[in-house]
């Protein structure tokens, strides 16, 4: 455990998140990114970027990829919930064997006092109260105030901060203080084929190349008719396909994909491959219709 003093408080510091992820994606993401967190000038400060897109487009994993491989700094996570109160972002009184108060930082305090980067996930499924207490931090102020503790706590000159957030309706507004504090917005889509199927590749790489390929036409398809089903749906679902065969349960490929859907996506799954059957099916027809004519 390490521990710093601040003010003649001793704070225990928690561990940077370590992840084994690679990202594939637009290159355009990561240089957003960069571009927002340089500073081009002694008085400069780095600003407060939030990515924004649908659940399971990478947000968080490009994030982690340009602190830890391109920054090189080391990443602190906050996972956000609608349960997140002012003293869980900051300082957490935890009573110890001895009866005393210990006061243990938060993984965004944590990245403040070592000169870190946080990403704080999901942000805005936090409330306003939650949010309140971070004001004075993602501005020139550059600081948080512990109530519990009775400390204000400085950011390290390197420390970074970024936040992810799903566009999604489980979610809160956030409020226009804090909005105008984190900018710019970086906004992230659905990958193309050829992401899609490296970023299952590289997840599972003893997947079999039909069921990659089944399963990046099945996901391309979801998007287009506006599906929320995402690249993490697809590696659970390949992954799934191929325990299937490979206990021999259900040996054919095509017949273990749709169960491994089944499983996993429910109905909802199904009646995307109800629409994409219905479409083969008309596109079949026209061409049926097409050749009647050519004779």
């Amino acid at each position: 455990m390490e521990k710093v003093n601040i003010e003649n408080v001793d704070i225990i510091l928690s561990h940077p998140d370590v992840l084994e992820t690679k990202w594939q994606g637009e290159q355009d993401i990561i240089r957003q990114i960069l571009a927002s967190w340089i500073k081009i000038d002694d008085k400069d400060i780095p600003l407060n970027p939030r990515i924004i897109g649908k659940p399971g487009t990478g947000k968080t994993t490009v994030a982690y990829h340009v602190a830890k491989n391109i920054m090189n700094q080391d990443v602190y996570i906050f996972q956000c919930t609608v349960d997140t109160r002012p003293e869980d972002l900051i300082i957490t009184p935890v009573i110890s064997d001895e009866n005393r108060i210990n006061y243990h930082a938060s993984s965004l305090v944590s990245a403040m006092i070592k000169g870190g980067i946080l990403i704080l996930d999901e942000a805005n499924r936090m409330s306003e109260k939650s949010w309140a207490s971070l004001a004075p931090l993602l501005d020139d102020r550059k600081y948080v105030e512990s109530i519990v503790a009775g400390v204000k706590i400085k950011a390290h000159e390197d420390f970074k901060i970024i936040a992810t957030m799903n566009d999604d309706a489980s979610t809160f507004d956030i409020p226009e203080y804090i909005h105008s504090r984190l900018q710019p917005t970086i906004e992230i889509t659905f990958p193309n084929a050829k992401e899609e199927y490296d970023i299952i590749k590289i997840n599972i790489p003893f997947a079999d190349e039909d069921l990659l390929k089944i399963t990046v036409g099945f996901l391309q398809k979801a998007h287009d008719y506006n599906s929320i089903f995402s690249v993490r749906d697809g590696i659970n679902i390949a992954r799934y396909a191929m325990k299937l065969k490979h206990e021999n349960y259900i040996p054919d490929i095509e017949d273990a994909f749709l169960f491994a859907l089944k499983s996993i996506l429910g109905k909802d799954g199904l009646n995307i491959i109800a629409l994409i059957n219905k479409q083969k099916n008309r596109d079949n027809q026209n061409n049926s219709n097409n050749n009647d004519d050519d004779k």
